[in-house]
């Protein structure tokens, strides 16, 4: 069933609704495919219309999406789904909406924003530094975009403002690229779009075939671009050592002062290569990939779960296969294991996975079939919790309180007030999603 938008005043200035309906009225897709040709995972069409919501007690399914962490919670925004009335087409999800998922309650909740986020969108870029998240990127059903959002989440009310006034040069207009923070800046790998106009430090090559009709071709690369968020300043590092190809719908993760990368795809193939690049001295290396290790992939995830241990969830292999593989990277053994877990029946591409706070890895959404073939995405909402790391003795504790809460309801008073809140937000109903 589709979903209903709720009945709250769109937060976005009259002018720029006004603008975003001329647009609608012009053209609904930003290419057309024609029905012989096989979709690419780079290009993938969506309607120019917002998914409108029912109210739910949960996000709905997604792809293409972001999630950032603050604290305990993590945030969900974007992304696009099913559509109910067009067939083979998808809806985005509303702009003006982000879930809100509690990692301690294991609950829901939904808070609209206001702000001048222009457009819905999948393939954005997300992240969260000192309770502000930072949106860069994208597509929406007119094109790439270049634009900077934050979001401060530590607030009542949550209200998008747009980065207008960053000196430097920007990126060109891309998604499906990859992000580290390391000091207070935001350090952007590859990603595909359009190319990138004045003299950027990196390669891009087009792709042959996005040209169509009178759309600008697209393509990969492999620049590193820098915000610094306290200078409000675009830069290019000068990097040493062998770059990685371009790509795009690779995966990223920060272990100290490296920024790894493992696979993503470049032209008709899907890597399996693993570099990092030294965010101090800027240095490129290679990293082997034994031959029992992972397969080549795109749209996977990437998320450090310690100081030396990196977690490898899913994607989608270059003879077009949903994964639901698991593996641990030793950073300092440089070693590769396929990780035990219960989610070998639940593949997934372009989800997100986050860390945390008790040594878990939250995967939700993403498709858990073949994307690209014409038949219906099977676009997921679940949320597949791992336990990658030791539970600590308070998230025991509190287990146990809850299994046998009958029976110990009676001494929780004399529990610490914040783990007595806790406990009751959870007996209030424990997510139904949660494992």
């Amino acid at each position: 069933m589709a979903e209903m938008e709720e009945d709250i005043p769109d937060p976005l200035p009259v002018e720029e609704d006004e603008e975003l309906e001329r647009d609608e009225e012009e053209g609904e897709f930003d290419w057309v495919v024609d029905e012989a040709d096989e979709l690419d995972d780079e290009d993938v069409v969506v309607l120019d219309t917002e998914a409108e919501s029912f109210e739910l007690e949960q996000p709905a399914e997604r792809s293409g999406h972001i999630a950032a962490v603050d604290g305990h919670y993590m945030y969900v925004w974007g992304g696009y789904k099913n559509s109910q009335t067009t067939g083979f087409f998808d809806l985005y999800l509303p702009r003006n909406e982000i879930w809100i998922y509690n990692m301690e309650t294991e609950r829901w909740k939904k808070q609209m924003t206001a702000g001048n986020l222009h457009t819905s969108m999948s393939g954005s870029c997300g992240v969260c530094v000192d309770g502000v998240l930072y949106l860069f990127g994208g597509h929406h059903a007119r094109g790439n975009t270049d634009r900077v959002f934050r979001l401060p989440l530590r607030t009542p009310a949550l209200c998008w403002e747009e980065m207008k006034d960053l000196k430097g040069l920007a990126p060109s207009c891309k998604d499906k690229l990859g992000c580290w923070v390391h000091k207070n800046r935001l350090v952007f790998f590859g990603g595909y779009g359009y190319m990138a106009q004045g003299a950027h430090r990196g390669t891009f090559e087009y792709d042959e075939t996005s040209f169509m009709g009178d759309n600008p071709g697209r393509g990969w690369n492999n620049h590193i671009h820098i915000l610094d968020l306290e200078k409000s300043t675009w830069s290019q590092p000068v990097t040493k050592g062998n770059a990685p190809s371009p790509r795009a719908a690779h995966a990223c993760a920060k272990v100290g002062n490296r920024g790894y990368v493992f696979g993503g795809r470049y032209r008709d193939y899907r890597l399996n290569d693993m570099y990092y690049i030294d965010m101090d001295s800027w240095e490129w290396h290679e990293m082997s990939v034994p031959q029992q290790g992972p397969v080549g992939r795109s749209w996977h995830s990437l998320t450090p779960v310690s100081p030396d241990h990196i977690f490898l969830f899913g994607g989608f292999t270059t003879s077009r296969e949903t994964l639901s593989d698991a593996w641990l990277y030793c950073v300092s053994k440089n070693e590769w294991q396929q990780f035990k877990h219960n989610h070998t029946e639940s593949p997934r591409l372009w989800h997100t996975a986050c860390s945390g706070p008790g040594g878990e890895v939250f995967v939700f959404g993403g498709c858990a079939n073949n994307l690209l073939s014409h038949q219906r995405a099977a676009h997921s909402k679940e949320l597949l919790v791992f336990t990658v790391q030791p539970k600590s003795l308070v998230r025991f504790c509190m287990e146990a309180a809850l299994q046998h809460r009958e029976l110990l309801s009676g001494s929780w008073d004399c529990l610490p007030k914040h783990l007595l809140h806790t406990l009751r937000q959870r007996m209030g109903g424990i997510n139904a999603l949660g494992s």
